[in-house]
């Protein structure tokens, strides 16, 4: 029995002869013809270089995983044997990836949280800097970050190294045969500063970009209702640069996990400064283990995309609607 106009119009209401009746999930807003042409045509210009980015990255990372299933040591290349999951439980199982990830750990919260609270309040500057002095400000903030980072961790080293180092004299408080790099402490602090005085300005200028989308007329709003600047900070202009914080702190928080120059430059690895990443170079290049470097590779590969799916899921930002699409 064919369906009455009622019950066809309980799944289709618009009216006959519109063109397709197929139900739409709700919530699903449907593409223009000129949107589905423009996204078309952006996957058209991004494939050469995402092919290209597919046989850089894709193909290491896949003969990684292969590596660290074997037991296999560069000096002795016709011993490799197949050991499956080994070398994983070995890692896990060892002191030596758990100090390195408290390590690692350690710096990133650190380094990342204050990186954004100085950050934040560079970027307030620039934003409500007249417009003369915005280009200044923004060239003097950006120059730490123009840097190359080793010539960044050679210039932090030699500031606070015992023989030729400046920072002892400056300092009143410490003495002039202080060695910063002798214990673990006094060595992340130093690598720590470097790190944020380096990167600080990448978040700065990402934040800008968010400071940049808040609406205007919102902030006046809020100033006629009588809010003070801390109620307009809490209630309106970080709300409206959640996506902007969030690309911030993921992207710094990615890389901070992997840092290796300043570490490999200040300490290379002693008195417990040892990051995953330097764990990682000491096993595969000093120690010629490619297995277990491999597997170390890996799974600082699985901590990289734990951490950018927690961001995405923890911020619940809707990327496209921060577009406007």
């Amino acid at each position: 029995m064919s369906a009455t106009r009622e019950e066809r119009a309980a799944v289709d209401p618009r009216p006959e002869g519109t063109g397709d009746r197929r139900p739409r999930r709700a919530g699903k807003k449907a593409l223009s013809d000129r949107a589905r042409g423009e996204r078309n045509l952006g996957w058209i210009l991004v494939a050469p270089a995402f092919l290209v980015m597919l046989g850089v990255v894709a193909y290491p990372m896949v003969l990684a995983a292969y590596d660290s299933l074997f037991s296999y040591r560069l000096t002795a290349p016709d011993d490799r044997t197949f050991v499956g999951l080994q070398n994983y439980v070995t890692i896990l199982g060892d002191p030596l990836w758990w100090r390195a990830f408290s390590t690692t750990a350690l710096i990133t919260v650190i380094t990342v949280a204050v990186e954004l609270v100085i950050g934040f309040a560079l970027a307030m500057v620039m934003h409500r800097a007249l417009k003369t002095l915005r280009p200044v400000l923004r060239t003097a903030i950006l120059i730490p970050y123009a840097v190359i980072t080793v010539v960044s961790a050679f210039a932090w080293f030699y500031a606070f190294d015992l023989n030729g180092g400046f920072v002892n004299q400056w300092l009143p408080f410490v003495e002039d045969d202080f060695n910063w790099f002798a214990s673990r402490g006094s060595s992340l602090v130093v690598i720590m500063l470097s790190e944020i005085w380096k990167t600080t300005p990448f978040i700065s200028l990402l934040l800008l970009a968010g400071l940049a989308q808040v609406p205007e007329d919102l902030q006046e709003a809020a100033r006629v209702d009588g809010a003070t600047f801390w109620e307009r900070l809490r209630r309106v202009t970080i709300p409206n640069m959640k996506a902007a914080i969030m690309v911030a702190l993921l992207f710094r928080t990615l890389d901070a996990v992997r840092i290796f120059d300043n570490v490999f430059i200040m300490t290379a690895g002693t008195n417990g400064t040892e990051t995953l990443a330097f764990l990682a170079y000491r096993q595969t290049i000093q120690r010629q283990e490619v297995g277990l470097g491999s597997a170390i590779s890996v799974l600082l590969f699985l901590l990289v995309v734990l951490i950018a799916v927690t961001f995405v899921k923890v911020f619940k930002v809707d990327l496209s609607r921060q577009r406007g699409d």
